[in-house]
């Protein structure tokens, strides 16, 4: 009868140790969910940085989680502790995520209207130069034909 009993309570723990409805306590340093879109923004930001030039920032002394922790005001723990709250609710890290890749792409297509403005601006410039290398040209083979028609004409005159 007492193994019927531990058996019975061997069981009982382990069903409500693999309960899966705990829930993660809300942090008292919660990061505002407008804020942690505009932290999660930055570190995307500063990460593509690091992978195009890793080298520049390293000479530079840049330490890219520092810089976002001052500007932001916080510490590690308080975004770490924040993150794992939002990460926990998958809808809510959802929507900030969405939020910060809206945000990304906005900036993608600013930049890319930015590039092509540019490079129509240097094709202008381009073409510009180019005509004004064949009005020069023309000009300096029109002379020639001119110097050659007045040195034929003074030669037939004399």
């Amino acid at each position: 009868m007492f193994k019927n009993i531990i058996v019975i309570l061997i069981l009982c723990f382990l069903i409500i140790a693999c309960d899966d409805s705990k829930s993660i306590k809300k942090p008292d340093n919660l990061i505002a969910k407008e804020t942690m879109s505009d932290i999660l923004y930055d570190l995307y930001i500063i990460n593509a940085a690091k992978g195009v030039n890793r080298k520049i920032l390293e000479a530079e002394g840049f330490m890219p989680e520092t810089y976002v922790l001052n500007k932001y005001n916080i510490d590690s723990t308080q975004f770490s502790d924040s993150n794992t709250y939002y990460t926990f609710d998958n809808e809510v890290y959802k929507s900030i995520i969405d939020k910060v890749r809206a945000r990304l792409e906005k900036e993608k297509k600013t930049f890319e209207d930015i590039r092509e403005k540019e490079a129509q601006s240097v094709k202008k410039r381009q073409d510009s130069l180019s005509a004004k290398q064949r009005i020069r040209r023309d000009s300096i083979n029109k002379s020639k034909l001119k110097d050659s028609i007045v040195s034929s004409l003074s030669k037939t005159v004399q």
